[in-house]
């Protein structure tokens, strides 16, 4: 457990060198998309509070705030106990490790011209397996130019080059910030606004993430992701959007089909609150095929709740997620849906099974102590939609010894979350998650599973 103390003393470090910039007012928010945030504000001297301020905003022209360079810097540091990696059925024993995530970043601004460059350096140390999502030595994560024009009312936007970019609560379409390595995209990004409609277009590339040595993450023809997007307010902030992609995968390998892949994905979304009421419902149906197989998949997503007039703030949620599986693997037609790009956390952060083949049953309850902190508490039931494929875990990864046999349940996880912001630069998390393994996995192999992950994030 050396490794959760060490970001434990972390945390209380943050506490006591946080006070200072909680008392800063009307400065900039620092963002998940750190090019999204804007420090023109910083040209008045009264905001130039921090040390390093003089960085945060260095000033290319006196009459024109727009005109400026930026520097920042992100470190997320985590460590993490995990009883059973993968279930326990690889036969893996227990793992304690600490991952560290660290992002520095240029953003440079000249009116309506931006060009931003970021570089990672990601490390796992003492994991005893690792993945491209796990570790990345000093690479280049984002670097792209944008561009946006206003023409009248509307407004054209552009970026293009490796960036990141993600749709909605990213069930699908995620900048990945659970696990260690965010997924970035080569890609050419263009937007119009108009009023309450925004027009999206987009060919992508995503990045593969290596680990053998600096600057080797690429990106391919094999794997592309390509689309239109459609949004719109409705019946006031509500949000309405829709989108069709092209995904295509070189040498694709499910359990009963192998081949291109090459799949039409629609997706349709409503989201928004009224009163006390919120919620997020997504849709997303697949087509194409992958070499002889014809693809017919599917996929929901769908969170609601209500928040009460009481003390602590009591948010009660429901959520239900459900995706296909291959009914018959000799049809014909491949069902196993695809999760594309998904947001390894949105079950929980432990990541034990993955958004295929399964339905998903989730209460939540959600508290407020105070304004800088929220507390989680949840239970959930998992089953498969067909025995006929396999359980599937993170990353789309089918647990050997499940397709074709057992029953439909898989077991059920209990979940807590605190998030305690410290500051305005500084968060601390604690997470402990324990997975109950129905019949079927533990005649795979598998087991149940505990987790536990104490986190730091400090931003500048």
């Amino acid at each position: 457990m050396q490794h959760l103390t060490t970001v434990a003393a972390a945390c209380l470090f943050a506490c006591t060198a946080g006070g200072a910039a909680a008392q800063q007012t009307q400065r900039p928010a620092i963002l998940s998309n750190r090019w999204q945030e804007d420090w023109s504000a910083l040209q008045s001297p009264m905001l130039r509070t921090q040390p390093l301020d003089r960085f945060k905003y260095i000033g290319l022209s006196a009459s024109d705030p727009q005109r400026y360079l930026s520097l920042g810097a992100n470190l997320r540091i985590r460590g993490e106990f995990n009883s059973a990696p993968g279930l326990g059925a690889a036969g893996q024993d227990g793992d304690t490790y600490l991952i560290r995530r660290l992002e520095t970043h240029l953003d440079l601004r000249l009116d309506g011209f931006q060009a931003f460059l970021q570089l990672q350096d990601d490390v796992a140390h003492g994991k005893d397996r690792t993945g491209p999502a796990d570790a990345n030595r000093l690479d280049v994560e984002q670097a792209f130019v944008a561009w946006v024009a206003p023409a009248g009312a509307s407004t054209f936007k552009a970026r293009v080059g490796r960036q990141q970019f993600a749709f909605d609560l990213q069930r699908f379409v995620s900048v990945r910030d659970g696990p260690n390595v965010r997924q970035s995209f080569d890609a050419a990004w263009f937007g119009y606004e108009t009023g309450t409609w925004r027009f999206i277009g987009y060919y992508s590339r995503p990045v593969v993430s290596q680990d053998a040595r600096a600057f080797d993450d690429h990106s391919s023809p094999a794997l592309q992701f390509n689309g239109i997007r459609i949004e719109r307010k409705v019946l006031g902030d509500n949000e309405l959007s829709g989108y069709w992609s092209r995904y295509l995968r070189q040498d694709a390998v499910f359990l009963s089909a192998a081949g291109n892949e090459r799949r039409d994905v629609w997706d349709l979304r409503f989201a928004g609150k009224h009163g006390r009421l919120d919620w997020d419902a997504e849709a997303m149906r697949q087509h194409g095929g992958v070499g002889a197989q014809r693809i017919s998949a599917w996929g929901i997503g769908t969170r609601v709740g209500f928040t009460a007039q009481a003390r602590l703030t009591p948010r009660l949620g429901l959520q239900l997620d459900a995706a296909s599986g291959d009914r018959d693997p000799h049809d014909g037609r491949l069902q196993t849906f695809n999760p594309l790009f998904p947001n390894g956390a949105y079950l929980a952060l432990a990541g034990y099974t993955g958004y295929v083949n399964f339905l998903h049953l989730k209460p939540s309850l959600t508290l407020h102590p105070g304004s800088r902190t929220t507390l989680l508490f949840a239970g959930a039931a998992q089953w498969r939609n067909t025995t006929g494929d396999a359980v599937y875990l993170q990353g789309s990864v089918p647990l050997a010894g499940t397709a074709g046999t057992g029953k439909r349940w898989t077991g059920a996880y209990y979940q807590v979350r605190a998030d305690v912001r410290l500051a305005a630069q500084l968060s601390c998390a604690l997470e402990a998650v324990h997975f109950q393994a129905g019949s079927s996995l533990r005649a795979s192999g598998a087991h149940d599973a505990d987790f536990l992950g104490l986190e730091l994030r400090a931003a500048w």
